[in-house]
């Protein structure tokens, strides 16, 4: 499974932007997912979702302000962000795994976020 993440950019606290993740198939790996790494920490899980849309699981840190979902005719996966905040600042990572209890196991090249103060 080839990712192709695109959409990140740079924004004011309070803004918002859209990542995208294209999958060369859905047929390989059911589940996607968005991580993150922010300067000087580890990679974190951000959300993810699986391809019938009907679940979607959240970090803390980002429910009530993003929105992951799907565009299955595209092999889409889309990050709604709003609500922006400095320490949303990283470079984000989509990444696809087979099953719900599987690891992730593809991964998509990051495309950063800046969010100023």
């Amino acid at each position: 499974v080839q990712l192709q993440a695109s959409g990140g950019g740079f924004v004011q606290a309070g803004g918002s932007l859209r990542l995208s993740c294209q999958a060369s198939t859905r047929t390989v790996a059911n589940w996607m997912g968005w991580f993150r790494r922010a300067p000087g920490k580890e990679r974190e899980f951000v959300a993810d979702i699986n391809w019938s849309g009907g679940l979607r699981n959240y970090a803390d840190s980002v429910k009530g302000r993003f929105t992951i979902s799907q565009d299955n005719a595209k092999n889409t996966v889309y990050l709604q962000m709003n609500s922006l905040k400095p320490e949303d600042t990283a470079i984000y990572y989509c990444a696809a795994r087979r099953g719900r209890s599987a690891q992730y196991e593809y991964w998509g090249q990051g495309t950063l976020v800046t969010v100023s103060s």
